[in-house]
């Protein structure tokens, strides 16, 4: 198995690592059956937002770069997660992501109840003008500093 937290039998709220993936393919092939059709329809999903976006592994979790880190996805024993690396963005869809496990960064889900594609387009959108911001910012200081 690569790169999937999963519980132990004796205690499943505890994860322990396994073997680190080296692609994306690698680690869906790790996952049940569910967690994989789920996170393979989010792939899907990511890359069709994102088509200039490049897959990566990144923190041992499946992702994507666009100027900077743009989203991230992973399963664990108990549930699914969409990592949007911005507390921004989940603050800004807080009204659509109502009735889902949120936290700064991440949205959680159940393999069996995946993400509407729209919304997944919706806070992938938002990420690459986030980070397209925040690269259009890092030029303007680079301009205006002294030699």
């Amino acid at each position: 198995m690569f790169g999937v937290a999963r519980g132990r039998e004796e205690d499943p709220g505890v994860y322990i690592m396994t073997a680190k993936a080296k692609t994306i393919d690698e680690y869906l092939a790790a996952l049940s059956d569910d967690q994989r059709a789920a996170l393979e329809k989010l792939r899907k999903t990511i890359r069709a937002a994102a088509p200039k976006a490049e897959e990566c592994i990144s923190y041992q979790l499946p992702a994507f770069r666009q100027n900077g880190m743009l989203v991230a996805f992973g399963a664990t024993a108990n549930h699914c997660a969409f990592y949007l690396m911005s507390g921004t963005t989940v603050e800004t869809f807080q009204d659509e992501l109502d009735g889902y496990d949120t936290s700064k960064g991440t949205i959680r889900f159940q393999a069996d109840k995946p993400l509407p594609a729209s919304l997944v387009r919706k806070l992938v959108k938002a990420r690459i003008a986030e980070n397209e911001a925040r690269r259009g910012e890092s030029k303007s200081r680079k301009a205006t500093l002294p030699n």
